[in-house]
Parts: structure tokens; sequence; C-alpha cells
């Protein structure tokens, strides 16, 4: 008995060393990968300077707006999941609101293929680890199928990360773009369009849907 208490105090100082270790090691890590990007992203900016993009009057300049689009790209959240879905776009246009109004709807569109490639893959693989019968099957189906262009309708309210523009030539200016969203809410998104057409359909069951949609 005093053997198998001495056993479990050992255990539990074990962890209660080790669980600030680990804690420190991910905080280290993170540090580094954020070091890094701010090292490209002072690069990108050069880079951008040097093809003569600018900043709007009343906007971040340009370097610091590329350095916090690159922190957002490599931040995690609690689950180590990615905050953010991140796309860009550029466009050109006579003017520069037609084309950063192009620019813009490029990058939705760029940002929900991302979203929905990924959502795909995540339910592609839950279904793979369940017993579907024929309906079931094509009620998934037919619901991916729909997924993107319902999605895109639903969008919520996106995060400018960056937006430059410049002269093309005298009668032309290119505007170039970076939209960030939330992973979390995009993911919460996903599950409620998904779950409520599976509803809809009638083809599977309330435990498979919510077995489906476990991501």
């Amino acid at each position: 008995m005093k053997k198998s208490i001495i056993f479990l105090i050992v255990i539990f100082v074990g962890l209660a060393v080790v669980q600030p270790v680990i804690a420190q090691s991910k905080k280290e890590l993170q540090k580094e990968v954020s070091k890094k990007a701010m090292k490209e992203a002072r690069a990108e900016a050069k880079k951008l300077d040097k093809q003569g993009f600018k900043v709007n009057p009343g906007q971040m300049p340009l370097a610091k707006q590329v350095e916090a689009s690159w922190l957002m790209g490599v931040e995690e959240d609690g689950k180590g999941e990615k905050k953010y879905f991140m796309a860009d776009a550029s466009s050109v246009g006579e003017t520069q609101s037609a084309a950063k109004l192009q620019a813009y709807e490029m990058a939705k569109i760029n940002l929900v293929g991302q979203i929905a490639s990924e959502v795909a893959g995540r339910v592609k693989n839950n279904i793979g680890n369940q017993q579907m019968s024929t309906e079931e099957a094509a009620s998934i189906t037919q619901t991916m199928a729909e997924f993107q262009s319902k999605y895109s309708q639903k969008l919520g309210r996106t995060k400018t990360a960056l937006e430059v523009y410049r002269m093309v030539d005298k009668k032309k200016v290119e505007v170039r773009v970076l939209l960030a969203y939330n992973t979390e809410e995009a993911f919460k998104l996903a599950k409620d369009l998904i779950r409520e057409e599976l509803k809809k359909s009638g083809g599977m069951d309330e435990q498979k849907i919510t077995k489906t949609l476990q991501f």
C-alpha cells in the first residue's frame, strides 16, 4: 500500500515538473516563430516599398501592416490551431476604388476556398471512421457539393491584414489586399451550415452528424 502511494506521489511530482517545462518550451518555440516572422516581414516590407506600393492616408504604415499580418499568420489559439485563415489577392483597375473592390472580392473567394478545402478534409476524415449507409453518404456528398457556395453567402466580417496600392502606369492602379478570418468562427459557421443542411435532408441521425462535425 505504501509503495503504491509513493508511486503515485512520484507520478504527480513528475507531472508537476514536466508540464511547466512543456508550456515553457511551447512559449519559447512560438517566440522563435514570431521572431522569424518579423525578420521575414521586414524583408517583405522593403520589397513592397521598392516595388512602389503605398498606403492611403490614415492607414498604418506599410512596414507595420506587413509585420502585423505576418504575426497573424503564425499566431495560434489555445488548441494549437492557426488562429486565422488568411488569403490575399491583387487587382488592377482604372481607379483605385474599382481595383480595391475587385481585390477584396477575389481575396474573399480565395479565403472561402481555403476554408472549404480544410473543412472538407476534416469531414472526410470523420466519416471515414463511421459506418455509413448509401443514403447517409449521398446526403453528405450533396451537402459538401453545395457547401462552398452557401458558405460564401454567409461569410462573416473579415479582417484586413494588409491593403496597399501602386500606380502601374498613368491610367491604372494596382491594389493588393490580405484578409484574415478567425479559425474558430470559420469552423463554427461551417458546422452550423452543414448541420442545418444534413438535418433538412433527413439522411443522417443526430449522433452521426455530431461525430461528422467533431473538428
